[in-house]
């Protein structure tokens, strides 16, 4: 099978940098083109020696025009606003479109499912960590079993890092609510100040901590009477969300279109999709 030609968005920051250095080393994919904002500093450098390796030839380009004939997949470390676009993009070109873009609105990823309905094979997670996505599962398994215990969710990241709580965080806490059969939206407590009175029954809480260089800690802790169950992941390294991504687009070439996470590339669950 031909190799998956890709084009690596947001290739100026560090999990553009991350993407590039690992798909060099990934087989069965080739670096078809990096792609940058507009006015970025990085547009014109040669892809390599700004991921850290030896020069590609291929230099950062700002137009998606110019990097999209030929290509197949594009994989997308953004921000929400640029997700979206590629998206409808990815909808009009077949093409397929990885996301580990965090902060979405629920508006956004509505438009993300849309582009995944008119055609766009779409993988979407905020951590493409293979163990993270076997945590959430683990979460999903624990939360059920352990229905009266009181969950708390603890994430800490970079100090550069723009939302919270993380993706993964969320992701985290989508698991422990569906292993309740409750709605995250109604029951996660994201906030405690001042006098909050006593912990309300059944909540799903976070904390949300941030500095230094920290690649990403996520604690998942069950308090129940008498005992304590913690699951966690520690990242240490963004290759792992780079290879992560990398296998989704390879698995992607192979489905329909549709939105899918990376859930259903390990294949853990049957996430609802849509389909043409």
């Amino acid at each position: 099978m031909a190799e998956l030609r890709v084009i690596i968005a947001g290739a100026g920051g560090r999990m553009g940098a991350a993407n590039i250095r690992a798909l060099v080393n990934h087989p069965g994919v080739v670096l078809h083109a990096a792609l940058d904002r507009p006015g970025s500093s990085v547009i014109g450098r040669d892809a390599g020696t700004l991921a850290g390796l030896e020069a590609l030839g291929i230099p950062v380009v700002e137009s998606l025009d110019a990097a999209l004939p030929g290509a197949d997949a594009i994989i997308d470390f953004t921000a929400p606003a640029v997700s979206v676009a590629l998206a409808q993009r990815a909808a009009d070109t077949g093409l397929i479109h990885v996301i580990g873009t965090t902060g979405c609105t629920p508006e956004d990823d509505a438009a993300i499912a849309a582009a995944a309905g008119a055609g766009a094979r779409i993988v979407k997670s905020g951590n493409f960590s293979l163990g993270m996505a076997v945590l959430s599962n683990l979460v999903e398994q624990a939360a059920a079993a352990l229905a009266d215990y009181d969950i708390e969710i603890v994430e800490m990241h970079h100090s550069r890092k723009v939302d919270a709580p993380s993706g993964s965080a969320l992701i985290l806490g989508e698991a422990a609510a569906r292993g309740r059969a409750v709605s995250l939206e109604e029951k996660s407590v994201r906030v405690r100040d001042g006098h909050t009175g006593p912990r309300e029954a059944g909540t799903i809480g976070f904390a949300t901590l941030r500095g230094g260089t920290v690649v990403g800690d996520h604690s998942v802790i069950f308090a129940g009477p008498g005992e304590r169950l913690e699951l966690g992941h520690r990242a240490e390294d963004r290759s792992i969300f780079a290879n992560g991504a990398l296998r989704s687009a390879l698995w992607a070439r192979d489905q329909a279109p549709g939105l899918y996470t990376i859930a259903d590339v390990l294949g853990l669950t049957q996430s609802s999709r849509t389909s043409s």
